[in-house]
C-alpha cells in the first residue's frame, strides 16, 4: 500500500513538474486588431465607399421626403375646394408616399448593413489570416485581442506586443 501511495505521489509530482516546464516554455501575445483594422488601406477605401452608398441613399429618401412635403402642402391649400372623392384620392395618393418612404427606410437599412458586411470581411479576414500566420511563424500559443474586451488583465512585460508583426506581415510601417 505504501508503495501504491508512493507511486501515485510520484506521478503527481512528475506529472506538475512537467506541466510547470511546459508552462514556462508557451508564449503569449497581444494584438488590438481595432487599431491594426484602421490601420490597412482597404479599411479606408471600404469607409469611403460605404459612406458613398449611404449618402446615395440619405439622398434618394430625402428627395421623396420633398416630394411628400410638397404634395402634403399642395394638399391642404387646396382641400377647401375639393370635392370628397378629389380628396379621398389625394389622401390615398400621400398614404402611398408614405408607405413607400417607409419601405425605403427599410430596404436601405438593410443594404447598407449588407453593403458593410460586404466591403469590411476582406479586411477582417486579412488581418485574422496575418495574427494566425504570426502565431504559427513565431511559436505564440495564444495571441489575445485586447480591442474585443475579451481579456481585462494582461502583464505587458510578460506578454508579446504583436502589432509590428502583423503590420510588417501586413505590409505597413
Amino acid at each position: 500500500m505504501k508503495r501504491f501511495i508512493g507511486i501515485v505521489a510520484f506521478t503527481i509530482v512528475v506529472t506538475l513538474l512537467g506541466q510547470s516546464a511546459m508552462a514556462q516554455n508557451m508564449k503569449f501575445g497581444h494584438v488590438n486588431s481595432d487599431e491594426l483594422i484602421q490601420a490597412l488601406p482597404e479599411y479606408d477605401s471600404a469607409t469611403v465607399k460605404l459612406d458613398k452608398f449611404r449618402k446615395e441613399l440619405v439622398n434618394a429618401l430625402e428627395l421623396m421626403s420633398v416630394e411628400l412635403n410638397n404634395k402634403n402642402e399642395a394638399y391642404i391649400k387646396e382641400s377647401k375646394n375639393l370635392s370628397d372623392i378629389v380628396k379621398q384620392a389625394k389622401e390615398s395618393e400621400l398614404s402611398d408616399i408614405n408607405r413607400r418612404i417607409q419601405e425605403f427606410q427599410t430596404n436601405a437599412q438593410q443594404q447598407l448593413q449588407e453593403k458593410q458586411v460586404e466591403l469590411f470581411q476582406p479586411v477582417y479576414a486579412k488581418v485574422d489570416k496575418a495574427v494566425k500566420d504570426v502565431g504559427k511563424e513565431n511559436g505564440f500559443v495564444y495571441i489575445f485581442d485586447i480591442a474585443k474586451g475579451s481579456l481585462l488583465y494582461f502583464d505587458e512585460t510578460k506578454s508579446t506586443n504583436v502589432m509590428p508583426l502583423a503590420k510588417a506581415k501586413l505590409g505597413l510601417k
